[in-house]
């Protein structure tokens, strides 16, 4: 079959188009033919090999970590699907490649396709909707009436994590540049800080949580915005030793991963605020749930771009341009 395929790690390692042999499947596992798949700045970042001691892909991989599509085969464990359904997932962690014609995921890490969405559409959700929930919903445990802080509200994640804060009953506060303050506004945020004209730490105090999505500087000076007792959550690092551990690391790497966020979890504790790294995983139960709620119209994806699958490349880079308004899409059509 025909894939984006990386060779080696590295940041000018560009990819290339090859062919490669059909996934092979599981008992537990379904063969979904790709119609969608999205870009995330996670496929850069394992490129780059900044994952490696933590996710040890062979090589060569494919890359691509949302995918929408079409039941071809299924497992003979396999009871909630059938050759034709459509559906769609972020796949297990260790199982990634859905720049690809086909890809084997999980039953447990696969859901139904929301009904009003296109393939594309759906493919814009996986990952960011389950990064937004199991930050918002299971680890802050956000209640109506709380105030949190979501950096770049106009990424893929922010534009997610705000529309559900919201859905929650939460006052919503973001970042983004001066172009998509009107945009940004417009997807329900309460509080839009313009960063180029704005210190974030110094406009906003006493909020609950705060999801951080950028760099280290963004992130201490997010603890200035909590109150004590506030929660300080993070998808892009530095990773704890939690999370070591559910990844079931070794000791060793699970101490130098537990020095990495030595000095922020230090800070937090002074001012009495908690941080957590959330690195998401595949969940079909929750990707159910946010099924639903694109569905009631609580959510909708937003796609900026669409690229035909030969030109993933462009797609990839474009997305590490950081200009992005939502979500980056390749269309296997």
């Amino acid at each position: 079959m025909k894939a984006y395929i990386i060779d080696r790690y590295g940041k000018k390692n560009t990819g290339r188009m090859g062919q490669v042999a059909e996934p092979s499947m599981h008992d537990d596992d379904v063969l979904v033919q790709v119609h969608a798949a999205s870009v995330n700045l996670l496929d850069a970042k394992i490129r780059n090999g900044e994952f490696r001691l933590i996710l040890p892909y062979r090589m060569p991989l494919v890359l691509g970590n949302d995918v929408a599509g079409v039941v071809v085969r299924v497992g003979r464990n396999v009871s909630r699907f059938k050759p034709g359904d459509e559906v769609y997932a972020r796949p297990d962690q260790a199982r990634i490649g859905t720049f690809a014609e086909f890809i084997a995921v999980n039953e447990h890490s696969l859901a139904v396709k929301p009904h009003s969405l296109s393939m594309e559409e759906a493919a814009a959700l996986p990952l960011v909707g389950l990064t937004a929930w199991q930050t918002l919903v299971e680890t802050a445990k956000l209640k109506k009436g709380q105030k949190v802080l979501i950096h770049a509200g106009s990424g893929g994640v922010g534009t997610i994590a705000i529309q559900l804060a919201k859905h929650l009953g939460v006052f919503v506060a973001t970042t983004t540049s001066t172009r998509n303050l009107a945009w940004v506004k417009a997807l329900g945020a309460d509080v839009v800080i313009d960063y180029h004209k704005q210190d974030f730490a110094t406009v906003l105090h006493d909020y609950d949580v705060v999801l951080n999505s950028l760099g280290k500087e963004t992130l201490e000076k997010s603890l200035r915005v909590l109150k004590p007792g506030g929660q300080l959550i993070s998808i892009s690092g530095p990773p704890d030793l939690a999370f070591a551990i559910e990844q079931g690391l070794p000791w060793w790497l699970q101490q130098v991963i537990r020095l990495l966020s030595y000095r922020i979890r230090k800070k937090a504790a002074r001012l009495g605020i908690s941080y957590r790294f959330v690195f998401m995983r595949a969940h079909a139960e929750q990707l159910c749930e946010i099924g639903a709620l694109i569905e009631s119209g609580a959510i909708k994806p937003i796609i900026n771009r669409v690229f035909p699958f030969d030109m993933t490349a462009d797609a990839l880079a474009y997305v590490e341009t950081g200009r992005a308004k939502g979500k980056v899409v390749i269309s296997m059509k």
